[in-house]
Formats: C-alpha cells, structure tokens, sequence
C-alpha cells in the first residue's frame, strides 16, 4: 500500500541484488562517516589555531624583546637593577622572579591543603544537604573580580592580618625569611594569603569533581576488608583523584603567577634605593604587577622592550609549569594503568 503511495519501494532504490536494508544502513554509515571527518576537521583546526597562537605570542615577545636586550648592560637574569631607558640601560629581573615565585609558592602551601580538606569533605563526609550548597559558596569565589579581593584585602583583612604579621617578625624577625620590612598588609606575605583565597575555588572545584567520580567497588572493597573512613579515603579516593589534584594545583599556580590587579593594590614597591632581603614579610612587585603599574610610562622602543622582556620571562616560566604538570600527569596515568 505505501509503495503504491509513494511511487518507489526500498527494492527499486537498492541496486540489483542488493538487500534494501543493507542499503539504508550503507547510506547512514557514509553520513555518519561524513560527519565524523567534519568534526575531526574542526577539531584539528581548533587544535592547531591554539598551537598557532601561541607561537605568535611567543614569536612577537621576542622579536620587541630582543633590541632592548642587546642594549642591556647588565646581566637580565641577576640583577636588581630596573633602569630600562636612557643611553645606558640597566634592567635585570632577580627582584621580580623572587616575588612572583614565593608568592605563589606561599599561596599553594596554603590553598591546595585546603582545597583537597574541602574537597573531600564535600565529597565524602558532608550531607547532601549542606554538600551543594557548600560547593556552590565555594566556587562562587572564582567570579569575584581581582580588583574587589583586592580592595577587601587593603580595607578588610589588612587590618586583622597587621597583628599576625608583627608577632610573626617579633618572634621569628631573627630569621632572614621572616625579618620585618614594611607593614605587614603590603608585604609579599599578605599577598600570598589572599591570591591562595583566589585560587582555592580552582582547586577545590577540580578536585571535588575527580574524588566524586572514584568508583564505588574501591571504596566498598576498602570499607569490606575492614578500613575506617580514613583508611578508604587514603587508599582508594586520594590515589584516584591524585592526576586530577595536580592538576587543579598547577592551574591553580598559573592562576597565581599572572595575577596583576590585586598585587598592584596590595603590594608595596621597594623604595629606589632601599635594601633588599629574603624575608616575605618585605615588598616588591611581581611580573604582571610591575608591568601594569608602569604601562603609562612606555614612551620608548627600549623602555618598552625592557618590560615586553619581563612579560616573555613570565609567559616562558608559566608555559614550563604547564609542561611540568602534564609530564607528572602522564606518568601516573601510565602507573595507574
């Protein structure tokens, strides 16, 4: 009856001798396959645009860099100096690194613990009720604008971390890592604790999501052979979910290492001329925090290349930390493998 309707029957499209649902199927297997090499095609090409991007980046950084440091009359890595115009250039970024690097090494020491205490108690002890609200509150942190953290550390948390900061250097100060040099809310120390503030959400989000996905036999395996919570946790979920911790954690430092406005707002600068120490409880400025306070002043090729230098220091060392969390995460999927 419908063949009469429509005039062609599945016999009369398939070729002689051919079964018509073999056919049919052959038709959708070709479409399917049309498909697949069409999404396969965007994806290369987004892949490869990524790539391409990158490499520009990288390729017009040190095209502008490069005058300004062959002009350069100290040695760039080492000294302290930072004078990048005039006729008799002298620029180094040894203050800047060792700011940029021990804050967010600060931060981590302090978030990534956190993070993981949150995330697995979000995950493993805390009620439905109070574990989506709570994950909610947490990464609600990470739409916050720099500049607000910022201006809450100057206005809020300045004032209540001062008394910590001087009993720290009153009792530690004989320590070059904890001597006194500045008031304590505009010192590399109080800079770490709010950017460890700003990072928490990534590791903690990212965390919570691979502890919840450990499969349920491992734990159930653990809890049967007799482990309290504890024991599962430290046997089944923490092995589980250790790819996923570093990597929230080396995001979460690429986070930390680029971060400008509230640095800019918090953190002192190192008075022309005053002395310099190891001591985190001093100024100083960072990468990005030295580069957007003076993006006013590039008024010349040379005073611009000398910064367009520290962007390329700063772009190289987080590019090598992403590399490095990606070597360690290869090498414990293939051990876990």
């Amino acid at each position: 009856m419908s063949s009469s309707i429509t005039g062609v029957s599945a016999a009369d499209t398939a070729p002689h001798g051919e079964d018509p649902k073999s056919a049919l199927e052959g038709d959708r297997a070709s479409t399917g396959r049309l498909g697949d090499r069409l999404f396969g095609g965007a994806a290369t090409g987004a892949g490869l645009t990524v790539i391409a991007l990158v490499v520009l980046i990288g390729v017009f950084l040190l095209s502008q860099a490069i005058p300004s440091l062959m002009k350069n009359e100290v040695n760039f890595l080492t000294s302290r100096e930072w004078v990048p115009s005039g006729d008799h250039p002298r620029f180094g970024i040894a203050l800047m690194a060792w700011t940029t690097v021990i804050s967010s090494i600060l931060a981590m020491l302090i978030a990534v613990p956190l993070g993981v205490g949150v995330a697995l108690f979000i995950t493993q002890y805390a009620p439905p009720w109070l574990s989506r609200p709570a994950a909610t509150i947490i990464d609600l942190l990470a739409a916050v604008p720099s500049i607000v953290y910022g201006l809450w550390g100057l206005q809020i948390a300045g004032r209540y971390f001062n008394p910590v900061g001087n009993f720290v250097t009153d009792h530690l100060g004989w320590l070059p890592l904890f001597k006194a040099g500045g008031t304590p809310q505009n010192t590399i120390a109080f800079i770490s604790l709010v950017l460890a503030i700003m990072i928490l959400p990534i590791v903690t989000a990212l965390s919570r999501e691979v502890f919840a996905q450990t499969p349920g036999p491992h734990k159930e395996g653990a809890l049967a052979l007799g482990a309290t919570k504890w024991e599962m946790i430290r046997t089944a979920v923490l092995p589980f979910g250790k790819p996923g911790v570093i990597s929230a954690a080396m995001l979460a430092l690429g986070r930390a290492l680029g971060e400008t406005v509230a640095v800019m707002i918090l953190l002192s600068a190192l008075a022309p001329g005053s002395p310099w120490s190891w001591s985190i409880f001093n100024g100083g400025e960072t990468f990005a925090s030295k580069i957007a306070s003076a993006a006013a002043e590039f008024d010349s090729p040379q005073k611009t290349g000398a910064y367009i230098a520290a962007g390329l220091v700063l772009f190289i060392l987080t590019f090598i930390v992403n590399a490095i969390a990606r070597i360690v995460i290869e090498r414990r999927k293939a051990f876990s493998e």
